[in-house]
Parts: structure tokens; sequence; C-alpha cells
């Protein structure tokens, strides 16, 4: 888990933006607070591809001190239980981010390759996950299967209609 200051940073919520003009999106109020106080004070987002779902992660700078120990962590169970583990290939999925710029109004541009691979266009969708949050094209989220993504998936329709 992510701390600032001794404190675990923990992105709850929901939000929802259109493309503007110049290609930007605005990084909702409720995670813009909790990423910059991550990043140091800085308006500095990192987005990654999420290793499994059809979205992007976002967080601050302070989680990957995090990352290197639960890739530790990790590496630990493996070997207790007698199983390969690659190290270096968690480290390639886990630290594979790109920084982004936000300005005080949380305008930033999601590069257009990170858009490309999860269907990011017209709309995104964030959605609190604890130590990240998720960026979704809505058409990618509404696609997901089972009960355990009824809530995002009403969610995110209603903040859409509201968009509209």
């Amino acid at each position: 888990m992510q701390a600032v200051s001794g404190v675990a940073v923990i992105y709850s919520g929901q939000g929802f933006a259109a493309r503007g003009d110049k290609d930007r999106y605005l990084l909702p109020p409720n995670f813009r607070k909790q990423v910059t106080e991550s990043s140091g004070g800085r308006n500095l987002l990192l987005v990654s591809k999420h290793i499994e779902w059809n979205c992007l992660v976002g967080f601050g700078e302070s989680r990957r001190q995090g990352l290197l120990a639960g890739i530790d962590r990790e590496y630990e169970i493996a070997m207790a239980a007698g199983r390969p583990f690659d190290r270096d290939m968690r480290y390639f999925q886990l630290f594979d981010c790109t920084e982004i710029s936000f300005d005080n109004s949380g305008r930033m541009v999601i590069p257009a390759h990170l858009r490309a691979l999860v269907g990011i266009e017209k709309q995104v969708y964030f959605q609190g996950a604890g130590p990240f949050f998720t960026l979704w094209a809505p058409d990618m989220l509404a696609a997901q299967q089972g009960p355990q993504w009824a809530s995002a998936q009403s969610a995110c329709a209603n903040l859409a209609k509201g968009a509209r």
C-alpha cells in the first residue's frame, strides 16, 4: 500500500470526463488531490495498462515503493511454494507506466498509445480501487461479465447520461 507521511493513499469513488479541446480529459477532483499528495505535491499521474482488465490504472509516485515490496513478497511466496517466479518480468509489468502531468484544473492528455490499448476515445470513466484507480472506456466496462461489475457499470452509465 502506498503511503504519504505514513498515511495510506486510498482512491475511492467515481468520476467521468469527456474528451475536451486539445485531446484533454479532466482528472476528477477526488483523484486529483490524492495523486498530487502521493506525488510529493507535483501534479504527476502514473498510468499503465492493467495486467488483466481492459482498462488503464492510475496512481501517484508513492506507489512505486510499495510495488517493490510487493514483488519481494510475491518472490518469497513463490519460492516457499516451490514455484518459478520471473522477477524481471514482474518488474517489467508493474513499472511499465507513463508519467502524465496535469494542470491545477486536472486537465491532462492521455497518450494515444494508451488510449488505443483500452479503447478510450471520447469519454473516460474513473473508478477508485484502493491503492490505484482505473480508467475505462465506457463500452469496455459495460462489456465486463459478472455481478461484481454491476455497481461500476451502473455508476458509469449514470455519469455518462449526466455528461451528455
